[in-house]
């Protein structure tokens, strides 16, 4: 009688299973690979580079489809969100550019670098926004002249960008925009408007300190429904949500404001979103839910109905 391997050999489950590489095993693999890869002679490191850059096109395309069919199914959604919290999957993500970092956040922290070297000539730079790979900047105080220090001083920013963001492949100075003229809110949406319009009055300006976070229950005129409102003041603007954490829309009031790079962190999964517009940074696709906001002779104005 013929004897068959899975004769003899023990069920899958009564064998033991090595645990799998941790995060720090696997980093420390890949390093050593791409220094081994450095060694080769050179016809054999061009196979060799060639096969990994098909190996990574495959799974590239496969996590692809993975991440756009859990994206597209509502019952998925949540999954793949704390699949994106666990660091290993969030490294592989970001290595074949599925999960992006946020260029703002990046560009941030680029110019809080060189910050203390534009203070020391007087001057400071206010990032405005980046678009079609150019980073469009203000300079302010001693850089914002003709003067041959002016000219270092852009220079220092445009090199921290371009060095340090791949998305950033040059930089243009904006001119300086003139004070605005203050014009009364009262002249332009009466307070009788705002009610009716769905405007709800949500405390003064001093209650938010810069740098801070302030939860405020809010509803309009004529409304039973309130609305549970989280407005944030960074580098003095404030800027109002529905306090909701878009990944299972659990309170925002312990969230962490992390004014040095501009985010804010969900207290209870970790979620990070940009602070000033919503957007999360954690996961595709999700945002904040921003509401209308005014201030009115010191007084907050939270748009929560219609």
């Amino acid at each position: 009688m013929s004897t068959t391997v899975s004769d003899v050999s023990p069920p899958r489950s009564a064998v033991e299973q090595p645990p799998e590489p941790g995060f720090e095993e696997l980093a420390k693999r890949v390093d050593e690979a791409v220094a081994a890869l450095q060694s080769l002679d050179p016809a054999a490191r061009a196979v060799a580079e060639e096969l990994k850059s098909a190996i990574e096109a495959v799974h590239r395309a496969g996590l692809v489809t993975i991440v756009r069919g859990m994206r597209a199914d509502v019952a998925a959604q949540a999954v793949l969100f704390d699949l994106v919290d666990d660091p290993v999957v969030h490294l592989l993500l970001s290595l074949h550019e599925i999960i992006r970092p946020d260029p703002m956040t990046q560009a941030t922290k680029a110019l809080n670098a060189v910050r203390p070297q534009l203070h020391g000539h007087g001057g400071d730079v206010e990032l405005v926004r980046i678009e079609d790979r150019t980073a469009f900047v203000r300079l302010k105080g001693a850089c914002n002249g003709c003067s041959m220090s002016s000219v270092t001083l852009r220079n220092l920013v445009e090199q921290a960008l371009v060095e340090n963001l791949p998305s950033v492949t040059s930089v243009e100075v904006l001119p300086n925009e003139p004070e605005p003229t203050l014009i009364s809110a009262d002249s332009l949406f009466p307070a009788r408007h705002r009610i009716e319009d769905g405007w709800a009055q949500a405390g003064d300006i001093a209650d938010v300190a810069e740098g801070n976070l302030k939860v405020v229950e809010l509803s309009a005129a004529n409304s039973d429904q309130r609305v549970s409102v989280l407005m944030v003041n960074l580098d003095q603007r404030l800027t109002a949500y529905v306090n909701e954490c878009a990944h299972e829309a659990l309170p925002l009031d312990n969230a962490v404001l992390d004014t040095s790079n501009g985010t804010l962190t969900c207290p209870w999964h970790g979620f990070c979103y940009d602070a000033a517009s919503g957007e999360c940074l954690t996961a595709p696709a999700a945002q904040l839910e921003q509401l209308p906001l005014r201030v009115d002779e010191g007084r907050i104005w939270v748009r929560v109905g219609t």
